[in-house]
């Protein structure tokens, strides 16, 4: 969840950069030669590279400290000042290679050139890098490594190599033709035509990058591989576990520039913050598609990011009106990579004790179903006067509440097969049971699920509220 972000630390290391926007009306053609001429109105100053990647960590609330090779100069100066504004801790290796800058002229929001100011960074300072890293990663949740190729990850073998010793996951975004260079690393992070230099091309062949990216993942000895695929959206690749392959989110696109740095930042907090990488994979997805909207190297706030879930996730309020319905409503959930929650009870007279534990159970995850016992199956339990209300009555109740989203009848004396027909991620239940006593509770632990005992409030009860009626009466 995006509110646990807070609670991450993170240190960059990578290839630093600032990126400079001239921006103004290209109303005329050179007479010197056939370009456009461009009245420079305005400049706008970001922080590129590795630290764009910072940038981003910041925008989602985690803590982040940046560190990379830098000169002493004026590009230097306006990247200490930005990433100063903006509460990023940083600290510099400085070398006379000074700071790379990517000056970028723009007209009514269209890129009409790059310049780049660069050198490589020497390998002492790439050297002293990989010394300041290993004295510091063990301080952190996870080292974020963004190579750009322009020197500062020279040493990433020992920087790797420190993190593992700290028992630090490693996430890289990977360049070049060598990724040995990054055997023992979490994750990498490359982009479809970077994998296909290293593994041979697939085209769009889903099976084809599943397979060779699991024996790359096996070679390089990894936990796992993300294959961003720009409008084929990404394909996750894990250990031992199935594809996961995550679609484009449609949207009109303005520009792709530091797209990769906010897949790479979400995806990193995520999986900080305790996050699956299947599901830090999914938060990553759906930021890619907010900042290609952005013009320039942009970042994706932690509100922003809410706001869009809420907007996705809203309240279904949906009377699931067969198992098989529910069950591939919730397989599709799952996909984008929700977390599933589910619940069990008669919910006759739904009061207010019945409400808190709804609303507890639905805190665990991303959606909550709720199965309810059919009138019979009441009747059953409770005795001939039970229900008070009828099922229909009891399902449509439950279905207002904002806090659930699928409801469905069963009539067993338990939800047991239900159950284990939907394979929720979580199986809640209130009471004083012990987990292996919950109907079904086998079933999603095999599943890799949870099983969780919440307790009722006190004070509520629809058999007291019954007999409090009768007394009046």
């Amino acid at each position: 969840m995006v509110s646990q972000f807070a609670h991450a630390r993170l240190l960059v290391v990578g290839d630093v950069m600032l990126d400079l926007y001239w921006k103004g009306r290209a109303g005329r053609i050179s007479p010197e030669a056939p370009v456009p001429v461009v009245n420079v109105a305005d400049e706008d100053a970001r922080a590129g590279g590795a630290a764009n990647v910072a940038m981003n960590i910041a925008a989602l609330g985690a803590q982040v400290t940046l560190m990379g090779v830098t000169g002493e100069d004026e590009y230097g100066a306006r990247l200490d000042q930005l990433l100063d504004d903006h509460g990023v801790e940083h600290s510099w290796v400085r070398a006379d290679s000074g700071t790379i800058c990517k000056l970028r002229v723009l007209s009514h929001q269209q890129q009409l050139i790059r310049l780049d100011f660069e050198q490589p960074a020497p390998q002492t300072a790439a050297e002293a890098l990989a010394d300041a890293v290993a004295t510091q990663v063990g301080d952190y949740d996870a080292l974020v490594l963004s190579d750009y190729a322009k020197g500062a990850l020279a040493a990433v073998e020992r920087m790797i190599a420190a993190a593992r010793k700290a028992g630090v996951p490693v996430l890289i975004d990977p360049k070049g033709d060598n990724f040995t260079r990054y055997r023992g690393a979490t994750l990498i992070k490359p982009n479809q035509g970077e994998f296909e230099r290293i593994v041979g091309p697939c085209s769009n062949d889903e099976s084809c990058l599943a397979q060779r990216g699991q024996q790359l993942v096996d070679e390089l000895d990894l936990q796992a591989l993300l294959v961003t695929r720009s409008e084929h959206g990404m394909l996750l690749l894990e250990r031992e576990q199935q594809p996961y392959g995550l679609k484009a989110q449609t949207q009109e696109v303005f520009d792709v520039t530091g797209a990769g740095d906010t897949v790479m930042a979400v995806l990193a907090t995520a999986y900080a913050a305790g996050e699956s990488l299947k599901r830090a994979a999914w938060l990553a997805n759906e930021a890619a598609s907010l900042v290609v909207r952005k013009v320039g190297t942009s970042v994706v706030t932690a509100p922003e990011l809410q706001q869009h879930l809420a907007r996705k996730q809203a309240h279904l309020g949906y009377v699931a009106p067969s198992e098989d319905q529910l069950v591939e409503q919730v397989r599709a959930a799952q996909g984008r990579g929700e977390r599933v929650v589910m619940t069990n009870g008669c919910f006759d007279l739904v009061h207010a004790g019945h409400v808190r534990y709804l609303q507890e159970a639905a805190q665990l995850g991303d959606r909550l179903v709720v199965a309810v016992n059919s009138d019979e199956s009441v009747r059953r339990l409770k005795g001939e006067t039970r229900p008070i209300v009828p099922l229909e009555a009891r399902m449509e109740v439950l279905a207002a509440l904002n806090c659930v989203d699928w409801v469905i009848p069963f009539d067993e004396d338990t939800p047991e097969r239900l159950i284990c027909a939907v394979q929720p991620d979580v199986l809640v239940k209130g009471g004083d049971y012990r987990p292996e006593e919950i109907a079904g509770a086998r079933c999603v632990q095999e599943n890799g699920g949870e099983v969780k005992v919440l307790s009722f409030w006190d004070g509520f009860s629809t058999t007291h509220i019954v007999e409090r009626i009768r007394e009046q009466n």
